[in-house]
């Protein structure tokens, strides 16, 4: 499955130089607004130390991680959802991702000018906030008005659907995003076809100073507080610093630059691994001498499903599933020593695959 993650935020808060580190695509980072109008998309791998322990094992012909798509969205501005500064077309790049990383400004630089005159990054978020909602609320009246026309028949379907979008609406009205109203099972269907704006999951990515990357700030901790009650995930990055460990060749050069920095890892790993947690997503494995590979999928998928994921074919004539845990693989060394050791797991339809798992699938079509 495809991961798709947008970032965006207000101009100049440092998108486009956060998606060149992450994504070595060279989008064009200029120092005023727009500079990006279309949405750049890049491909990143994802980081798995698990990926590379099994290869020491295998020793594969290639190794194959799985990856993310990055959408770098042009910067929203007040007015976007009427149609400002290309709202339109950045509102319509927002709602094809699976995730929104919100990226906000929390540095100091007079060298870089803010569109609002001023670094406040509370106002900047309510100002994506507030066009992301009046577009949401939009689209929400149009559903309403055809829904309402359809409830005059007295049709019970048609009445349930007036009352879960006046559900939504009134949520939207209240100035609360979408992704926090809580709905009843036979609701999700509904609110889910509706592809709001504000129902995406979201991250907020603070862009602050080289000084600041482990401890914060003013603005960040401004930030924190403003967003306390919406639980939502917070993390700092220095595009900055995440551009200087992009330039770097070799992997011991970027170890040696994170420690000098006293970072454990680079932004781009915590960026992934929170957006992993974000849309609920585990990683299993298939390890051959062909290729060692990372799949994602949702957590609690069960297998044929898993099995999807590499072919179709897979799950139209799923047999069974052969599963090693990770841990398993790694404290005996091989397939044949595991399987020797009696840990080989043989599996149906109903089993749920768990974060690790590295699985061989027996089908016939």
């Amino acid at each position: 499955m495809g991961l798709k993650c947008g970032i965006v935020g207000l101009p100049n808060v440092g998108k486009s130089t956060l998606f060149n580190a992450l994504t070595s695509a060279k989008a064009l980072a200029a120092n005023y607004p727009f500079a990006t109008k279309d949405p750049n998309v890049g491909i990143i791998t994802v980081p798995d130390s698990r990926l590379d322990k099994l290869a020491e094992f295998v020793k594969p012909q290639r190794i194959l991680p799985t990856t993310v798509e990055i959408v770098d969205i042009a910067g929203l501005i007040k007015g976007a959802s009427k149609g400002e500064g290309l709202g339109n077309q950045f509102l319509a790049n927002i709602r094809e991702v699976d995730a929104i990383v919100h990226v906000v400004r929390c540095f100091e630089n007079d060298n870089v000018v803010h569109v609002d005159g001023s670094v406040n990054p509370v106002r900047d978020k309510e100002i994506i906030d507030t066009e992301l909602l009046l577009k949401d609320l939009e689209a929400v009246e149009k559903r309403l008005e055809k829904a309402r026309k359809a409830a005059k028949t007295g049709e019970k379907e048609a009445l349930r659907v007036v009352n879960t979008v006046e559900k939504i609406k009134n949520h939207l009205e209240s100035e609360q995003p979408a992704r926090t109203l809580a709905l009843e099972e036979d609701e999700k269907d509904l609110y889910n076809d509706m592809m709001l704006l504000t129902g995406k999951p979201i991250l907020y990515v603070c862009n602050v100073d080289e000084d600041s990357v482990l401890n914060g700030n003013a603005h960040t901790e401004a930030f924190k507080k403003a967003v306390a009650n919406e639980n939502a995930e917070i993390i700092l990055i220095s595009a900055d610093i995440e551009a200087e460990i992009a330039q770097l060749e070799s992997k011991e050069e970027r170890q040696e630059f994170l420690d000098e920095m006293g970072l454990e890892q680079p932004g781009v790993n915590k960026l992934i691994e929170a957006s992993y947690q974000l849309l609920d997503l585990i990683t299993y494995f298939t390890a051959g001498e062909k290729e060692v590979r990372a799949w994602t999928i949702h957590r609690g998928t069960k297998a044929p499903q898993a099995a999807a994921v590499i072919h179709t074919d897979f799950e139209k004539g799923f047999i069974r599933a052969e599963v090693i845990k990770y841990a398993d693989y790694v404290a005996h060394g091989s397939e044949n020593a595991v399987k020797e050791a009696g840990k080989l797991g043989v599996e149906g339809k109903e089993y749920v695959v768990t974060d690790g798992d590295v699985m061989h699938f027996r089908f016939n079509v």
